[in-house]
């Protein structure tokens, strides 16, 4: 039996998404969970481009081992055009043998994003990483209106999940939005934790 842990696997261009993901796992963290944060590499339109095995700095990249013995899911990626960014959807897009032997089933999700501008499509971005979570048949978590944050923030921060508007600051997370994130992190350990 795997110990139990919160894998957090984002994409992040600019660091918004990487600080959410970090903010998440404090709240994960706070409650006892173990937390694994996990990234995926780069794609490119040029076929000869190869990103390396290993980043050079920061997260690892996931694996199918690290979604398989997860006990809940936290997805994130910047908006692209309202929708995930390519690095994740290719990573997505090769575990349909996780799906067809119902890996996911059963545990809890949340998803989390960042746009460059206020309306730049976070609410269908959520939707885009959480129909994935759906399909996998997970359950999904939101972000209450019960964290004061909610109902007070002036950046990001949705019912859907945890996100960042970045407007000229870049990743710097308002404290609105890292208190939403942490509170969602928490939640996830919460839920996690209760279950078998």
């Amino acid at each position: 039996m795997h110990q139990k842990y919160l894998l957090i696997l984002f994409y992040s261009a600019t660091g918004a998404v990487r600080n959410l993901a970090h903010a998440l796992a404090d709240g994960a963290e706070k409650k006892g969970l173990e937390v694994k944060i996990r990234t995926v590499p780069k794609v490119s339109t040029v076929a000869e481009a190869v990103e390396p095995s290993m980043p050079s700095e920061g997260e690892i990249y996931c694996t199918k081992e690290d979604l398989i013995h997860c006990s809940g899911l936290a997805l994130g990626s910047p908006t692209r055009f309202g929708s995930m960014a390519a690095p994740l959807k290719y990573f997505l897009d090769s575990t349909g043998d996780i799906w067809s032997n119902h890996e996911l089933e059963n545990k809890p999700g949340c998803v989390f994003t960042s746009t460059g501008s206020q309306h730049g499509g976070q609410e269908i971005t959520l939707f885009n990483l959480m129909t994935y979570m759906l399909h996998q048949g997970m359950v999904f978590v939101g972000s209450p209106y019960s964290i004061p944050g909610l109902n007070k923030t002036k950046s990001g921060g949705t019912p859907y999940g945890p996100s960042h508007v970045a407007n000229t600051k870049q990743g710097d997370l308002t404290s609105h939005e890292k208190e939403i994130a942490v509170a969602t992190g928490a939640r996830m350990a919460e839920l996690i934790l209760k279950l078998k």
